[in-house]
């Protein structure tokens, strides 16, 4: 084992073409976690790459050749016999055992019972996704619908990009799970509870109600799929949205714009922490704001106008400030008797979340 470790010691690490996150590693004993391919084991490197190459021991734990029993016993004398002060595992899994040293850095899927500061990583937001761009014009929109949140897609070649997320999304899943990930891509944006799932995926495999109810626990607990529930309804059926709508164009073929247009907005709300719900014909309720927003790609005054209309009820009795019309490109703000009707464009939107 000593042999491994001082292989991985003499290690040069690349981090070719890191491009700055909005999430930074502090001096402290730190877990990254977050989905696959969202970006942690790049935002280790380049934190271990601005110290100085022997204070510093970097361990990839999905290498087969990793004997855990004799890293274990190993790894305590190897760190103190060369002076390391940081140790970072990536991918770390709960059977290495952890010891005393300066730093410790983990990343994993998910947040593990440690105490240490928790880094949730998540996949980019609009803004962050523009610093990935090699140039800023009108194309950058597109292109953040047709490749999404994932930080390697910018340098994978377009006609592989679908096969790429394909197989990162079949290595991080277990089969089950990359199926109700499938099923899921075709139902975004709806209310769905886990025997709608059941029900879709058992014509298609056998599965029993409790093993899918587990699977499906997991995949909303690392994040791949989220949920919204409606608001002061606790117990009603949830909203169900993917963590990224690239995972869409990638498993299905059957389109839809208007939900993934809504996948989107709520994404970019999700990443920012901001509190919603769902209400029967509101797509985002935002109590902290006192503001509905509504995902409408192609809106018309009109349309609009009837729409708040049916909503005055609830927009009297929750105190609503504004209706934010969340648009692809059309930008105005409308008089309303009952409250104020802002359309914005998603790009003018995203980007002033980001400076929350």
């Amino acid at each position: 084992m000593n042999t491994l470790l001082d292989e991985y010691y003499r290690y040069d690490l690349h981090n070719a073409g890191f491009i700055e996150r909005k999430f930074t590693i502090g001096e402290e004993n730190t877990l990254i976690y977050g989905i696959s391919q969202s970006g942690k084991s790049s935002l280790l490197k380049n934190y271990l790459l601005s110290h100085k190459k022997p204070t510093y021991l970097y361990l990839d734990c999905r290498d087969i050749r990793l004997n855990i029993e004799e890293l274990n016993n190993t790894l305590p004398q190897f760190c103190r016999e060369n002076k390391i002060s940081i140790l970072a595992l990536d991918n770390y899994h709960e059977s290495i055992r952890l010891f005393e040293i300066e730093q410790i850095l983990l990343t994993s899927e998910v947040l593990l019972e440690l105490p240490f500061s928790a880094l949730q990583l998540p996949l980019l937001d609009y803004e962050e996704f523009l610093a990935f761009e090699s140039k800023f014009d009108s194309t950058a929109l597109n292109h953040f619908f047709q490749l999404g949140g994932f930080p390697a897609m910018h340098r994978i070649p377009s006609e592989e990009r679908v096969l790429y997320l394909q197989s990162t999304l079949q290595r991080a899943l277990d089969p089950i799970e990359f199926s109700i990930l499938s099923q899921a891509s075709k139902m975004v944006t709806q209310k769905v509870s886990a025997f709608n799932l059941y029900e879709r995926l058992k014509s298609e495999r056998k599965i029993s109600k409790d093993k899918l109810y587990l699977h499906l626990e997991s995949m909303y607990k690392r994040g791949y799929l989220k949920s919204l529930s409606k608001y002061n309804h606790p117990s009603a059926v949830k909203k169900l949205y993917l963590c990224d709508i690239a995972i869409k164009h990638a498993l299905v073929l059957q389109k839809h714009f208007g939900r993934l247009f809504e996948n989107l907005i709520f994404s970019e709300l999700d990443k920012h922490g901001i509190e919603c719900y769902y209400d029967e014909g509101i797509d985002f309720f935002l109590p902290q704001r006192q503001q509905i927003i509504i995902a409408s790609p192609f809106a018309n005054e009109h349309a609009l106008f009837k729409k708040v209309e049916a909503l005055e009820a609830f927009i009297v009795s929750n105190r609503v400030r504004e209706v934010i019309v969340v648009t692809m490109n059309l930008e105005s703000t409308l008089s309303h008797p009952v409250s104020r009707i802002e359309m914005i464009p998603f790009e003018r939107w995203a980007l002033s979340e980001g400076e929350e």
